[in-house]
C-alpha cells in the first residue's frame, strides 16, 4: 500500500507547474556554490548566482531548439550589457545617458511579443547586477573583467540546463498548460451552474459578474496553452503527442463556447419553473461536467487515463425526464420557454458527448483547420514596423518605456547625490516595482517593501542561529529556489527569499550584517522613485481608458456576430477566421475585467466610473453568452434554409454594436433609445408556432442580443457624460 501511495505522491510532485523550474534553479545554484567552495573562492558565488538568476528570469517556454536560439540571443544581450557597463562605469554622465537609452530600447522590445519582453527585462536586470559588481570593486583595476565573465558564466550554466531539460521533457509544459486550462474551465462550469439555483430573489448580477471575471481566467489559460502548443508545432506536421494535445485544446475551445452560451432569459425560467426540479437538474449536470473537467485536468497533468463518470449520464437522463414531464403538461404559457430549455438541454447533451470522448482524444473528429495564429514577428521588417508603430505618446508601451528610463535616471542621480550604501540596489528595486500601470505598481511596491522587511527580520535571526558559512550557503541556495517557485504567485514571499539570498551570499565574504539597513533604505528609495514615475510621468490611468476598452469589447462582439452568421450561411467550419473572431471577443471581455480590477486600485477620482464599468462588464459578458449560444448551434441550420429577415436583423445588430463602439471610442454622443431596435426586438420575439427549432433558436438568440442593446446604450451614454473630453 505504501509503494503506490509514495509513487502517486512523487508523480504529483513531478507534475507541479513550478517543480521543474525550481529543480533547475536548485541544480544551477547548488553547482555554482559548490564550485566556489571547491575553488576556495566564496566571492565567486555572488556573480555566479546573479548570472543564474538573470538567465532564469529570461527563460521562456519553448522547444529545445527554440530555447537554444533564445539562449544565444539572451547571452548576446547579456554580453553587450555587461561590456557596456564595464566601459561606461567610470564616466557618470555617459553612463547615465547610455542607461536611459538602453532602458527605453529594451522596454520597447516588448512590442515584439512576450518572449522578447522577458529577455529585455532580464537584460536590464543583469546590467544592474553588473553595476553592483563594478561598485563592489570600488574602482580597483585588478581583474576588472572577472565579475562580468562570471555573470555570463552563471547565465550560460543555467541556460544550458534549461535547454537540456526542454530536450528531455519537451511535453511537460504542454501538459501543465492544458491542466490549468481545464481546471479554470471546470470552475467556470461550477459558477455557471450556480445561476440555475431555483431560488427566488437570486442576485443574478453578482453571479454574472463572478462568471465574467472567471471567463478572463479561462481566456488567459486558453491563450497560454495556444502559445505553448505553437512553440512545439514547428513547420511540419505535428507529432503524435502534440496532435493528441492539440485535439484536447480544440476540445476546450469548443467546450468554452458551449458553456458560455445562454439560451434563456433566466428570470422568466426561474419564475415559470419555480415548482419544478428542471433548473436543479440543469445546475447539477453543469456541476458534474465541471468536476469532469477538473478530473480531465488531473489526468493530463499526471499522464493517467481519464475516466468519465457514469453519474453524468444519469444526470442527463434525469434532466431529459424532467423536461418530458413538463412537456406532457401542455401548458401554453410554457411553450416558448420549453423550447429554450430544449436548446439548453441539447447543448448540455453535446458537452456530455464531447467530454465522454475525451477518454480517447485521438478519436476526436479532426478539425477542418487546425492552424494556430503565430503573433511573433515574421521578419526584421515586421519587427521594426511593430516597434515604430508604438513610438507615440498614446502607446501604453511607449509611456512605460519613458517612465522606466526617467525613473532609472532619477535613481542614478539620487545615488550619486546622497551616496547610499549599495546604492545600485535602488535601481534594481525601481526596475522590479515600476509596472505599466498604477494599480500593478502599487501592489508591487507594498509586496516589495513588506517582503524585504520580512526577509531582513528572518535573516537577522538565522545569522545568529546558524553562524556557520556552510549552513548559510545552503540557506542561500534554498532561498533562491523559493524565490523562483513563488515569484509569479506570492511576490511578498519571493522578495523575502531573494533578500535572504543576498544576505547569505554577501556574508560569504563577511559583509552580511552590514547589508541590513542599506537593503531596507535602498528598497524604500527605489520603490518611491518607481511610484512617483508611474504617478507623474504620462500616467496610464485605467479609468481614463475605460471608454476605449468598452468600445473594443463591443466592436469585437460585432465581428464575432458577423462570423457566426457567415457560418449559418455556409455551414459549420471551425476555420481560423471564425476561431480568431471568437477568441478576440473573449480577449476583449477579459481585458475589460482586468481594466476594472486595476481601476479599483487607483485614486478615488479615477475610479468614479468603476460601478458603471462593472455593470457594463455584466452586460457585455451576457451579450457574449448569447453570441456563444448562436455559435454553439451554428451547424444546426440546414444549408439551404435561409431567412432574409434574420440575416437583415443580424446585420442591423452588428451595425448597432459598431455604432456604440464608435461613439465610445471617439467620445461622440450615442442615442439612449432606438425605436428601430425596439421594433426589431418585438419582431424577433414574435415566433410562429410552426417554425422549426433551428430557425426558432436563431431568432430567439438574436432577440436576446437585441434586448441587450438598450441597457448597453444607457451605460454608454452615462460613460460619455462622465467623459465629455477625449482622453489621450
Amino acid at each position: 500500500m505504501r509503494s503506490p501511495s509514495l509513487n502517486h505522491s512523487l508523480r504529483q510532485l513531478w507534475a507541479l507547474d513550478k517543480f521543474g523550474y525550481s529543480l533547475r534553479v536548485l541544480i544551477a545554484l547548488a553547482g555554482s556554490m559548490g564550485l566556489s567552495w571547491y575553488l576556495a573562492q566564496p566571492a565567486m558565488a555572488i556573480p555566479l548566482f546573479l548570472g543564474v538568476i538573470a538567465s532564469a528570469l529570461a527563460e521562456t517556454d519553448d522547444s529545445w531548439l527554440g530555447r537554444l536560439s533564445a539562449l544565444l540571443v539572451t547571452l548576446l544581450c547579456f554580453s553587450i550589457a555587461a561590456v557596456s557597463v564595464q566601459l561606461l562605469f567610470p564616466f557618470p554622465l555617459l553612463f547615465a545617458l547610455g542607461m536611459a537609452a538602453a532602458a527605453f530600447s529594451l522596454v520597447m522590445l516588448g512590442a515584439l511579443g512576450e518572449r522578447y519582453a522577458t529577455i529585455a527585462q532580464a537584460t536590464l536586470i543583469l546590467s544592474i547586477y553588473s553595476m553592483i559588481a563594478a561598485d563592489q570593486r570600488g574602482g580597483e583595476a585588478l581583474h576588472p573583467w572577472r565579475d562580468p565573465l562570471l555573470l555570463l558564466a552563471g547565465a550560460t550554466w543555467y541556460g544550458l540546463l534549461s535547454v537540456l531539460w526542454n530536450a528531455l521533457f519537451a511535453h511537460q509544459p504542454v501538459q501543465q498548460s492544458l491542466a490549468r486550462l481545464y481546471r479554470e474551465l471546470g470552475q467556470y462550469y461550477k459558477l455557471k451552474a450556480a445561476l440555475f439555483e431555483p431560488v427566488r430573489q437570486l442576485d443574478v448580477e453578482e453571479r454574472r459578474l463572478q462568471l465574467a471575471q472567471q471567463n478572463g481566467r479561462v481566456v488567459s489559460a486558453l491563450n497560454a496553452t495556444k502559445e505553448t502548443l505553437l512553440h512545439r508545432l514547428g513547420n511540419g506536421r505535428p507529432g503524435v503527442k502534440i496532435s493528441h494535445y492539440l485535439k484536447l485544446y480544440f476540445l476546450a475551445q469548443d467546450l468554452h463556447e458551449r458553456v458560455s452560451s445562454s439560451h434563456y432569459p433566466y428570470q422568466e425560467l426561474a419564475e415559470a419553473f419555480f415548482h419544478s426540479d428542471v433548473l436543479f437538474r440543469c445546475g447539477r449536470l453543469l456541476r458534474l461536467q465541471g468536476v469532469a473537467c477538473v478530473d480531465l485536468a488531473n489526468a493530463v497533468q499526471l499522464r493517467q487515463p481519464f475516466r468519465y463518470s457514469e453519474a453524468n449520464a444519469q444526470a442527463l437522463a434525469d434532466l431529459e425526464s424532467s423536461l418530458e414531464h413538463l412537456r406532457m403538461q401542455s401548458n401554453p404559457a410554457w411553450r416558448g420557454l420549453l423550447r429554450s430549455l430544449r436548446a439548453l438541454s441539447g447543448n448540455l447533451a453535446t458537452m456530455q458527448r464531447q467530454l465522454s470522448t475525451a477518454t480517447n482524444p485521438d478519436a476526436l473528429e479532426g478539425e477542418q483547420d487546425s492552424s494556430l495564429l503565430d503573433r511573433q514577428p515574421q521578419s526584421l521588417r515586421d519587427a521594426f514596423n511593430r516597434i515604430r508603430l508604438q513610438l507615440t505618446p498614446t502607446s501604453l508601451l511607449f509611456r512605460h518605456a519613458l517612465r522606466m528610463s526617467l525613473a532609472l535616471l532619477c535613481g542614478y542621480a539620487v545615488l550619486h547625490t546622497i551616496h547610499p550604501e549599495q546604492g545600485y540596489w535602488v535601481l534594481l528595486t525601481t526596475v522590479f516595482v515600476c509596472q505599466p500601470n498604477y494599480g500593478a505598481t502599487r501592489i508591487k511596491l507594498v509586496q516589495r517593501v513588506t517582503g524585504t522587511a520580512l526577509g531582513l527580520a528572518v535573516g537577522w535571526a538565522l545569522f545568529d542561529l546558524f553562524p556557520s558559512q556552510q549552513v548559510q550557503a545552503l540557506f542561500a541556495v534554498i532561498a533562491g529556489v523559493v524565490f523562483f517557485a513563488t515569484r509569479s504567485s506570492r511576490y511578498t514571499l519571493a522578495t523575502a527569499a531573494i533578500t535572504l539570498l543576498v544576505l547569505f551570499c554577501f556574508n560569504q565574504v563577511g559583509d552580511g550584517y552590514g547589508l541590513f539597513w542599506p537593503r531596507l533604505v535602498d528598497t524604500l528609495l527605489g520603490s518611491l522613485i518607481a511610484a512617483a514615475a508611474v504617478f507623474f510621468v504620462l500616467p496610464d490611468w485605467q479609468g481614463r481608458r475605460l471608454n476605449q476598452v468598452v468600445a473594443n469589447t463591443l466592436a469585437r462582439s460585432a465581428d464575432y456576430l458577423r462570423q457566426i452568421m457567415a457560418q449559418y450561411e455556409s455551414g459549420k467550419r471551425d476555420d481560423l477566421a471564425y476561431r480568431l473572431a471568437r477568441r478576440n471577443a473573449h480577449n476583449a471581455d477579459a481585458a475589460l475585467s482586468t481594466t476594472l480590477s486595476n481601476m479599483l486600485l487607483e485614486p478615488g477620482h479615477f475610479r468614479k466610473d468603476a460601478e458603471t464599468g462593472f455593470r457594463f462588464l455584466i452586460l457585455s459578458h451576457t451579450l457574449l453568452n448569447y453570441l456563444s449560444g448562436l455559435g454553439a448551434h451554428r451547424e444546426s441550420l440546414p444549408a439551404d434554409a435561409r431567412d432574409d429577415m434574420l440575416e437583415s436583423a443580424a446585420q442591423q445588430l452588428a451595425r448597432s454594436l459598431d455604432e456604440l463602439a464608435y461613439g465610445l471610442q471617439h467620445d461622440q454622443p450615442v442615442a439612449v433609445y432606438s425605436e428601430a431596435e425596439e421594433a426589431l426586438a418585438q419582431q424577433l420575439e414574435q415566433t410562429s408556432e410552426d417554425i422549426d427549432d433551428s430557425h426558432r433558436l436563431l431568432q430567439t438568440q438574436l432577440g436576446l442580443i437585441c434586448r441587450q442593446l438598450a441597457p448597453l446604450r444607457s451605460m454608454a451614454a452615462h460613460l460619455l457624460r462622465q467623459h465629455p473630453q477625449p482622453q489621450g
